[in-house]
């Protein structure tokens, strides 16, 4: 009994001799109120436990579950990889489209509401959401969070689906421009899943990434975002190539050999449609084997003119090739030799033998190359370099873009006379060339 008359919980059972375990009661014996009986003790038969008892739990190693392992991180870094493409693509739809209806629905209510166009673009319907990117622009006004005074604008503050809706709404002003309106309203759709994926850090699996990367060109394509030139479809620009490529100059993609490269881009994908095709190596198999002569003659007489650069199949180098490789003696010399024969075929079938330019020379190969269009902003080159103990179907392919891209490092302009690899190619090809001979 406490002075205020008030009675105190029992203390420890060891301090008024009372056992130090429930579990040690006498059978009868009731157990005080309050009593803390541990995980997995038994009481005796007939120790009776009144209401209010508190089960203890054991004590756990705190921060014990918090380790990640090595595949724990793998897969966050996985997940953080699809949504930064994801977020690119999302990113780049977005401005461009943002833009479309600036461009569109501006001239049409700037002239009578001035700075509150979009409100009054949005109207009635659009009166939530409208209001609600009024007060987030106002928000970050006073927070200092508009650091581009080209933000400083209502319809930066307008969401993916909100911009839909206002093309949507106002359909009959965009109609001039776009063909179908439904393709566009599917289009958009189908980024609506990718986007709720990617703003909750959720994960996004490769059927959702792939469809939202397909919907994503689609709709940079219907709103005339294409870059115009030829190789478009020959080898389209990724969207984080577009915006981080110049990490790794001009590279579009690296194959750990040859048959991986052809799933990814097949010959004919490659060399159909060239208006000019520059080749060096030992037997050209990739354009040779993959690529007929009957759809060679077809490009020629369509105006592409072709150089090929074959190793001499009667040179020392070809030997020790042969010895490299293990082959057997003149095995490489014959394949190179039917190559040289089924191009001349190609050539005789010409009107303009002169278009169709074949040579042959004695040093040692260092590379393989395939340089399409080569001489114009849209070329396309495939490089591989010759290893001692392996084939060229087995040796690591790099896929290089041509034209002079404008690199950028770390916000300051390239140094002049930069260029990539492509270019770097074209010119040791241009110089072999030179000293090679060819062939009648």
């Amino acid at each position: 009994m406490s002075s205020g008359g008030l009675e105190l919980p029992p203390g420890d059972a060891g301090h008024e001799g009372g056992p130090a375990d429930p579990a040690e009661a006498p059978p009868g014996a009731v157990a005080p109120p309050g009593t803390a009986v541990p995980p997995g003790v038994v009481l005796p038969p007939g120790t009776v436990v009144p209401p209010g008892t508190v089960t203890v739990g054991r004590p756990v190693e705190i921060g014990a579950e918090l380790d990640w392992g090595a595949e724990a991180w793998s897969e966050v870094r996985t997940r953080a990889q699809r949504a930064g493409r994801a977020y690119i693509w999302l990113n780049l739809v977005e401005q461009r489209l943002r833009a479309v209806v600036a461009a569109v629905l501006r001239p049409v209510y700037e002239p009578v509401h001035g700075e509150e166009w979009v409100v009054a673009a949005a109207g009635p319907a659009g009166q939530e959401w409208v209001q609600r990117a009024v007060a987030v622009r106002e928000v970050s006004r006073r927070k200092g969070y508009l650091l581009d005074p080209a933000d400083d604008n209502v319809l930066s503050f307008l969401t993916l689906p909100q911009l839909r809706e206002l093309m949507v709404q106002h359909w009959p002003c965009f109609e001039p421009y776009f063909d179908d309106r439904r393709e566009v309203e599917l289009a958009l759709d189908e980024l609506e899943v990718t986007r709720n994926v990617v703003s909750r850090n959720r994960a996004l699996s490769l059927t959702v990434l792939a469809q939202s990367e397909r919907a994503s060109a689609r709709i940079l394509e219907i709103l005339g975002s294409g870059a115009g030139v030829p190789s478009a479809d020959r080898l389209p620009v990724d969207a984080v190539e577009d915006l981080v490529g110049d990490r790794y100059a001009d590279v579009v993609s690296v194959h750990p050999d040859r048959v991986r490269l052809q799933r990814q881009l097949p010959a004919e994908d490659l060399f159909g449609g060239a208006r000019r095709l520059d080749a060096t190596g030992i037997g050209l198999n990739l354009l040779v084997q993959n690529f007929s002569g009957r759809r060679m003659v077809r490009l020629a007489e369509s105006g592409c003119r072709t150089r090929l650069l074959f190793l001499n199949p009667a040179s020392s180098a070809v030997k020790r090739r042969e010895r490299e490789l293990g082959l057997k003696k003149g095995e490489l010399s014959r394949s190179v030799e039917m190559n040289i024969l089924h191009m001349r075929r190609v050539r005789s079938k010409l009107r303009d033998p002169g278009a169709f330019q074949i040579h042959v020379f004695d040093e040692t190969p260092r590379f393989t190359a395939y340089l399409v269009d080569g001489d114009g902003p849209d070329g396309v080159g495939v490089v591989q370099s010759y290893l001692r103990r392996a084939r060229g179907m087995e040796a690591p392919v790099l896929v290089l873009r041509g034209g002079g891209r404008n690199v950028v490092r770390h916000g300051q302009p390239s140094r002049d006379g930069d260029h990539g690899l492509f270019e770097t190619y074209r010119e040791e090809f241009e110089s072999v060339w030179l000293d090679s001979r060819p062939v009648s």
